[in-house]
């Protein structure tokens, strides 16, 4: 999909995410994972600020996303729950940072979407310091092969909709990059992720 048609289907969506109740096990999800946040942060597609609640005090998030208006929210959100944060409306696909600049690199749900994953874990894997940590909440193809047929032949519908592949091997992605992964707990029938991961050496 053309790169500005993207952008501007999450630009629709972004009141939708700001407004949106994830139900309790979301939020669960998201504590759990987070509250291993630290020191410098890169939070990747930080859409309208889902997470913010869940950082541990003490830490300095680097916000990107490429939509303004979900940035507009994530802002917001930031100023409620008090987090340090500078934000960069730009496309992860196209940013640059200096190596080993980040200590924890959070990346929830926004794997679905990129062009190009392994390029951006590539990006990520050389922005972590090298006793940094990867924190991943991601979806992506089911191992039960009925919900995975399914998810197969709804995707270039959702694709369309939502900006959002149904059907990306998140940890098949992870293992190609050559990314440590450390942990992994799967929930949803495989098609939801939690994984802890260090940068490769």
């Amino acid at each position: 999909m053309e790169k500005q048609r993207l952008i501007r289907i999450f630009d629709k969506q972004a009141t939708q995410y700001e407004k949106k109740r994830e139900d309790p096990t979301q939020k669960r999800w998201r504590q759990h994972l987070l509250s291993h946040a630290k020191g410098e942060v890169l939070e990747l597609a930080v859409g309208a600020g889902a997470n913010f609640p869940f950082y541990p005090p003490g830490v300095k998030v680097t916000a990107t996303d490429f939509s303004e208006a979900m940035l507009e929210r994530a802002r917001r959100a930031a100023k409620q729950h008090r987090i340090d944060a500078d934000f960069i409306c730009s496309d992860i696909e196209e940013m640059n940072f200096p190596d080993q600049s980040f200590d924890t690199i959070v990346s929830t749900l926004s794997f679905c979407s990129y062009d190009n994953p392994l390029m951006v874990l590539d990006k990520i894997n050389r922005w972590c310091k090298p006793n940094g940590q990867f924190l991943f909440m991601e979806h992506g193809i089911s191992s039960n092969l009925p919900v995975s047929a399914v998810q197969q032949a709804l995707n270039p519908l959702l694709y369309r909709i939502y900006g959002c592949h149904h059907t990306r091997n998140i940890l098949g992605l992870l293992r190609e990059s050559e990314t440590k992964i450390v942990k992994v707990e799967s929930y949803w029938l495989n098609m939801v992720h939690l994984i802890w991961a260090k940068p490769r050496q």
